[in-house]
């Protein structure tokens, strides 16, 4: 069995699939994309909303969840300490 995610793995997938999809995702698709279930996500979301990484925004009668300048910074970041971490074997 797999160990479990850490919250800032969680963090960093999140904005990994808001990113890799262009910057906008409906939110169910990232629930999926993410592995979260529904009550996570939204624990999540409103974190990182109130933090200023991600925004809502209603298009067309969908809501979407995008990542701000700020999440790609804060991603770009974050990818970069993962890759320090593996070069020290941790």
């Amino acid at each position: 069995m797999g160990r479990r995610r850490e919250r800032s793995d969680i963090i960093l997938d999140i904005l990994s699939v808001i990113q890799s999809k262009g910057g906008k995702i409906k939110p169910t698709h990232l629930m999926y994309k993410a592995n979260l279930s529904h009550n996570q996500m939204r624990a999540y979301l409103s974190e990182l909303i109130q933090k200023g990484l991600v925004e809502t925004l209603q298009e067309e009668n969908h809501e979407y969840i995008t990542i701000t300048q700020p999440g790609l910074k804060f991603l770009m970041q974050m990818r970069q300490m993962k890759e320090f971490e593996k070069t020290f074997g941790l």
